[in-house]
């Protein structure tokens, strides 16, 4: 098990992360969505859109139909997505592996065997492909330990899934699982085998998230809109629903 200080180091070089790779390019982001140009905008779908949002279609209402999707989906869930490989080289860089087709190696500390792990973002987050790929990757490890008389069950060739639910995993995942036989541990169960604190996910997520009280994203979100809804666009189509 990790101990305190180590958790401590985990969570402040998640936040630090967090800050430097994906809130701030989130706040640019942001700020770009002040212009109508920004977008490519359906006149039929956003008026309903507005009124679905506000029960109003005045120019605030519409600018908040358009920024709200992409601020708080679609920009972050990409941003977050091509930069995972840089949060398990960084935060989880301490459990990192020198082994081909293995991103970090650790004690686990539920059943105290060494696990090697190749850690995914989310349950949705591999396609048909990646399952042939993960399965040759983890043949050849079972290969080099067998070569070099190293005691490598199967079941300490894992999939650690960053966050989600059992139930969530993709037809993918459970074809690792249920075909291959190789473990898959997501969220919650993951991070409890790899630091051995069971309420560590939640700390972490709470981590993250205090970033954006760090850098007072209401406000940039709020402000944005409002300069939006300023265009002569956005006032053009708040006009013509009156």
């Amino acid at each position: 098990m990790i101990n305190d200080a180590q958790k401590e180091e985990i969570l402040n070089s998640a936040k630090e992360w967090f800050s430097t790779v994906i809130a701030k390019n989130h706040i640019k982001n942001t700020i770009k969505l002040s212009k109508s140009s920004a977008f490519k905008i359906n006149p039929f779908l956003i008026k309903y859109l507005a009124r679905y949002l506000s029960g109003t279609c005045d120019a605030v209402s519409i600018s908040r139909a358009l920024v709200y999707p992409r601020v708080l989906q679609t920009s972050i869930t990409t941003s977050f997505g091509t930069n995972a490989q840089k949060f398990i080289s960084t935060v989880l860089g301490s459990f990192g592996s020198a082994v081909s087709g293995i991103d970090i190696e650790f004690i686990d500390q539920v059943d105290g065997r060494k696990k090697y792990c190749q850690v995914k973002l989310g349950p949705e987050t591999i396609n048909k492909d990646d399952v042939e790929t993960i399965k040759n990757h983890f043949n050849s490890v079972r290969n080099l330990a067998r070569t070099n008389n190293l005691n490598i069950q199967l079941n300490d060739l894992i999939i650690g899934v960053m966050y989600g639910e059992p139930h969530e995993l993709s037809a993918n995942y459970k074809k690792i699982i249920n075909t291959h036989h190789f473990p898959v541990y997501i969220g919650h169960e993951f991070w409890q085998r790899l630091t051995g604190f069971e309420h560590f996910y939640m700390e972490l997520s709470n981590a993250i998230s205090e970033v954006a009280l760090l850098n007072d994203c209401s406000n940039i979100l709020e402000e944005t809109v409002l300069k939006l809804s300023q265009t002569q666009e956005i006032q053009n189509l708040a006009r013509k629903s009156t």
